[in-house]
């Protein structure tokens, strides 16, 4: 049986237009459900000035804290590092890259909507979250 790993077994970008809202709570479920396996990032395509308000308490109420993150600009050299691509909503804004997965999670904005409107698109991510982490997971045991 091979030694198991000690580092990411894959890493993850989470791109939405402003990352502000969407891609900010799928990149902090992945970090509090995965812990150290995979290396997550984020970015926009047009970065807000600071993450959604009512994103950051959504996730909050959930235990998870992304309060401290910042709205990055969409780097094709984060695309390359990425073994996942997941975008939400950027159209194609996303630089193609060979060898990468690519996925388009059809996901509603946050943007402008309080807590209570946010709550099922957190919901609708994490579940979406879990079943990535599945798949990262029976990849690495193959």
């Amino acid at each position: 049986m091979p030694p198991a790993p000690t580092g990411p077994v894959a890493s993850v970008l989470f791109v939405c237009v402003h990352n502000a809202g969407r891609s900010q709570m799928a990149a902090g479920f992945l970090t509090h459900l995965a812990g150290g396996r995979v290396e997550v990032r984020s970015a926009g395509s047009l970065p807000a000035g600071q993450v959604n308000p009512a994103a950051v308490e959504a996730m909050r109420e959930v235990g998870v804290d992304i309060s401290a993150e910042r709205p990055k600009v969409l780097d094709p050299e984060a695309v390359r590092a990425s073994d996942y691509v997941i975008t939400m909503g950027c159209g194609d804004a996303c630089p193609i890259f060979p060898g990468k997965k690519y996925l388009d999670w059809q996901l509603a904005d946050p943007a402008g909507r309080d807590v209570a409107a946010v709550r099922p698109i957190r919901d609708e991510i994490r579940a979406r979250v879990e079943e990535l982490i599945a798949e990262i997971d029976a990849a690495a045991a193959r």
